[in-house]
């Protein structure tokens, strides 16, 4: 059974930074390209960025690029996104992404003065 637990989330000034955290299990995680999604209530989902089985290659929305880093550790079954100068528009549920189509259930991104 696949499950995905997201850590890190909280509220921030604008200009701050976050670290979120997602643990993953019941896969082949090294062997496993993964993404982080946001959502904001009321409308469609968005890849923010996605990370392939080795770490080697990455991909980033246009709305975090510069801001955000995708990064992995295999050893510990984790992906990370490390959020910098963040902004209002940021504020979203983050959730990570494996590729049998799940979703963990996702962390609390506020981002307000």
């Amino acid at each position: 059974q696949v499950h995905l637990v997201e850590y890190g989330g909280g509220l921030v000034q604008p200009g701050g930074s976050l670290k979120l955290s997602c643990v993953a299990s019941g896969f082949t995680f090294s062997r496993s390209g993964l993404s982080w999604f946001r959502q904001i209530p009321g409308e469609k989902r968005e890849l923010v960025a996605t990370i392939n089985a080795t770490g080697v290659s990455t991909y980033y929305a246009d709305s975090v690029k510069g801001r955000f880093t995708i990064s992995r550790d295999n050893a510990k079954n984790t992906i990370y996104l490390q959020m910098t100068n963040l902004r209002p528009e940021d504020t979203a549920v983050y959730s990570c992404y494996a590729p049998t189509g799940n979703y963990g259930q996702g962390t609390q991104v506020t981002v307000s003065s």
